[in-house]
């Protein structure tokens, strides 16, 4: 059974549990859109997201629906009066199993806690229970509730293992930028390793098979090295949000990037095949530039004027010491964009 009328906004942690409490509700709603986070000041902005996208859709049945996430007072009120103020049909529901959430299980009754079991568990049983078609899923639940509150007597612990670090291992795909993409990599990479729960020592042979299955979610029609099919996959991404993410100083075309990983490779690639850009910017939560060109501009004069870096004329790196991390890519956008200008200015 799927519920069809009802469009479901899934709010989820970024481990194990959290991406497993998604892939059950994957099973169960046809119309779902996926968030995820980690704590702190990341749910405030999810939180905002979801109900702007709640808004910008047409009249509906909504569902919010946040696992393995345990929510602050002042996040919970603020999550209720804005879904009370609405003029939206909206549903909360909260499944979690973090003993923090004490206090605003007892204030909301759309706070569901126990901590007995898994965010995953939570969830496969209340949709079980409602007449959802999951028992498909049960030893797979088995596993991540084995190795998430940890049983280490558990026949299932072992191969908990495996699952978490193929979870905490799949970072290849920026989650701020292709949010999307993120999810359903991790989706295919647990539903292909699902497939070795029955072997012999499936512990092991899910170990031994890690690399093949995150590198099919890359393989299309060529066979290629694992970084040079990811890069692929990264460059393709960014050529299409190229304009969302262009930047400009001095007359210079260049695409920002957030904390993407290889930068040398995925620069130099983006840049041969987007000709009218004429530089690659990547920044980190820590501060750090990395900067890439293609003979169109030194990019080691960009890093000095800006951010008292250097290096070469086609790659260089610099640190933005006034760089204020953020969990939405467009204010990182902003703050880069505002000090080019500045720099621009100042000449």
């Amino acid at each position: 059974m799927k519920k069809k009328r009802q469009k479901v906004y899934h709010l989820s942690h970024t481990d194990l549990d959290g991406y497993s409490c998604q892939l059950i509700t994957k099973r169960c709603f046809d119309d779902i859109v996926y968030y995820n986070s980690n704590y702190g000041s990341e749910i405030d902005s999810c939180i905002d997201q979801i109900l702007r996208d709640i808004y910008m859709q047409g009249e509906k049945e909504n569902l919010i629906l946040i696992t393995d996430l345990n929510l602050s007072m002042q996040q919970a009120k603020y999550l209720a009066k804005n879904v009370e103020n609405s003029n939206k049909n909206i549903e909360i529901l909260l499944l979690d199993h973090h003993k923090t959430g004490q206090d605003c299980a007892l204030e909301f009754e759309w706070y569901f806690l126990d901590t007995s079991r898994c965010a995953t568990k939570i969830t496969f049983d209340y949709f079980k229970e409602k007449g959802y078609d999951i028992l498909e899923l049960q030893r797979y639940v088995q596993i991540v509730n084995a190795i998430d509150i940890w049983l280490n007597d558990s026949e299932y612990f072992e191969l908990g293992k495996v699952f978490m670090r193929l979870v905490a291992g799949s970072r290849e795909i920026n989650r701020m930028l292709f949010d999307k993409q993120n999810s359903e990599y991790i989706f295919h990479s647990l539903e292909r390793a699902i497939e070795y729960i029955d072997k012999e020592e499936p512990h092991i042979a899910l170990d031994d098979a890690i690399h093949f299955i995150k590198k099919s979610y890359f393989l299309k029609d060529k066979n290629d090295t694992f970084e040079n099919l990811v890069s692929g996959f990264i460059v393709d991404m960014l050529t299409k949000k190229r304009e969302q993410m262009s930047v400009f100083y001095k007359g210079y075309k260049g695409i920002l990037t957030y904390s993407i990983g290889n930068t040398s490779i995925i620069g130099n690639e983006f840049l041969k095949r987007n000709p009218d850009f004429d530089f690659f910017m990547d920044i980190n939560g820590r501060k750090n530039v990395s900067m890439r060109a293609n003979d169109k501009v030194d990019v080691s004069k960009i890093s000095q004027e800006l951010f008292g870096g250097g290096g070469h004329a086609n790659a260089s790196g610099g640190k933005c010491e006034s760089f204020k991390d953020s969990f939405v890519y467009d204010k990182v956008k902003e703050q880069i964009q505002e000090i080019m200008t500045i720099g621009e200015n100042n000449e």
